[in-house]
């Protein structure tokens, strides 16, 4: 069994497969988080549901627990009404994290965008967006966080921009993943191999592919990925395409069973992190461990 004080890199050297966690946002919304909520909120108001979700994920085979950060940069704390909780919220995210993680697995420090433009095309210079990721990396870093992750990139000069500030400002491994659609294009038109290859000249210690458009977009994101990379993968796929349910409830149309195949066929082609994103759940992250114990 690998445990925290293991350099994740040093394991993925080896050749070795590991498991991550699934969805948290899908998981807050079953415990009723109300809409509109910044779910870094819960980090300081339901810290309970934050320990269930990670022992959840843990117990279902998980060896990395992902932080409830992914929006915890200044730009979204402070749309949300919430200027200046940024980093304290962010370490809150990590410390109940790394609660529940003990030397049972890793926490990766979550890191979305921020959901402007880079200049050009919007009002984010490239020394705001350094400034920006500097602090909330720092504040993960800080806080015990095992490895960044950065999550569901569409622009490469701010997932550069992010990576770069981990660089500068941690010790710790840079992972990032792009999200992307059917056709192998984020919202912003990148490619995965180019992805790839700029997150890599970057510093980025691994690259890969979650969110998007289901499983297919997933192992497309990957195939590709490897033709232009030699870093470790990660492929981690929302669990299809959701339909409104009863109660105003997503319903997702790929079973635990199904994404467990994709997940096969993502190792197969090279992946070495997997877990799952939007739509996923433990039940989900138990049925993958289960493959790959007989990969």
């Amino acid at each position: 069994m690998v445990t925290m004080r293991e350099n994740i890199l040093d394991v993925l050297r080896q050749g070795q497969t590991i498991l991550s966690d699934g969805a948290l946002g899908t998981m807050l919304q079953s415990y009723d988080i109300p809409a509109g909520t910044l779910p870094e909120l819960w980090n300081a108001e339901r810290p309970d549901v934050l320990r269930a979700v990670h022992q959840a994920y843990l117990d279902a085979g998980s060896q990395i627990l992902t932080t409830n950060t992914f929006g915890g940069n200044r730009v979204r704390i402070r749309e949300a009404g919430l200027a200046g909780r940024g980093v304290e919220l962010t370490r809150l995210g990590v410390l109940l994290a790394r609660e529940v993680a003990q030397d049972k697995a890793w926490v990766a420090g979550s890191v979305g965008p921020t959901g402007q433009l880079m200049e050009p095309l919007g009002p984010l210079s490239e020394d705001e967006a350094a400034d920006i990721y500097a602090e909330q990396t720092t504040a993960l870093a800080e806080a015990g966080a095992d490895l960044i992750l950065i999550e569901t990139q569409h622009d490469i000069a701010e997932a550069t921009a992010i990576i770069r500030a981990a660089k500068a400002h941690t010790q710790l491994p840079v992972f990032c993943t792009f999200a992307f659609n059917a056709k192998g294009r984020t919202m912003m038109g990148l490619r995965p191999g180019e992805a790839a290859a700029r997150a890599e000249e970057a510093g980025a210690d691994a690259v890969g592919a979650n969110c998007g458009e289901g499983p297919a977009a997933v192992a497309l994101a990957i195939e590709q990925m490897r033709q232009a990379t030699n870093l470790p993968l990660i492929a981690q796929a929302n669990a299809g395409i959701p339909q409104m349910g009863e109660h105003q409830r997503a319903v997702w149309d790929i079973t635990p069973e199904q994404m467990a195949e994709h997940v096969r066929s993502y190792v197969a082609a090279g992946a070495r992190v997997v877990g799952g994103c939007c739509g996923t759940g433990p039940q989900y992250i138990a049925a993958i461990a289960a493959a790959l114990r007989s990969v």
